[in-house]
């Protein structure tokens, strides 16, 4: 079994890596989250070392085999974790993980059925044998320091605005970035600098 594989990165497409190692180049498929993180830290653009796991696929009546992708050891056992529940393949599970390992981890452990439905083909049922299945079993994932990664330069510019504005309206930095960070959390598909905003302002509500 191939269990690691290092090389220079020939190609990316959309959900895999094709990498050069030695004489032979093999396609690697990654989770989005994982590729996020590697682009943004400049690992696609030469040699990187990528922990693996490795299945064979059955196809009609031959077995293919195919390589995953990962950063570390970490993210491959919370990804074993993951295709433990029944009804979630290598394949389905890889395109699901679009977002941090530890978010996920994080929803799992908090049981939020919400979050997890809006992964890729998961849905709510799917949901909810995750959180029926794991829960409780995926606490140290969540301490993954991931958070952020998969956050574009769009999503970067929102959280500086809403910041801006929360500066400008006397909160120190220190508070703004917190209140900031506990809105994210509770919303991870906020869009817009105003819909964060709206959601600051509906914890602080909340508060009183």
């Amino acid at each position: 079994m191939i269990s690691r594989i290092s090389g220079r990165v020939v190609s990316k497409n959309e959900g895999s890596l094709i990498l050069n190692a030695g004489k032979m180049s093999y396609e690697i498929l990654v989770p989005l989250a994982v590729m996020k993180a590697l682009d943004n830290e400049g690992g696609l653009n030469g040699d990187i070392e990528l922990v693996t796991y490795h299945y064979y696929q059955m196809d009609q009546s031959r077995a293919v085999p195919v390589l995953i992708g990962f950063k570390n050891e970490i993210e491959r056992e919370f990804f074993e974790k993951f295709i433990s529940v029944s009804g979630v393949g290598p394949k389905a599970a890889c395109k699901a993980l679009v977002e941090p390992f530890s978010m996920i981890a994080g929803a799992i452990d908090s049981g939020d059925d919400a979050f997890l439905k809006k992964l890729p083909g998961i849905g709510q049922q799917r949901a909810r044998l995750i959180v029926a299945k794991l829960q409780g079993k995926v606490g140290k994932y969540g301490l993954i320091k991931d958070e952020g990664i998969s956050k574009s330069k769009e999503n970067n510019d929102i959280i500086s605005d809403a910041i801006e504005v929360l500066l400008q309206l006397q909160y120190k930095k220190n508070e703004a970035e917190e209140m900031v960070k506990k809105a994210l959390q509770r919303s991870p598909d906020i869009e817009t600098s105003e819909d964060l905003l709206n959601e600051v302002y509906r914890e602080k509500k909340s508060e009183k």
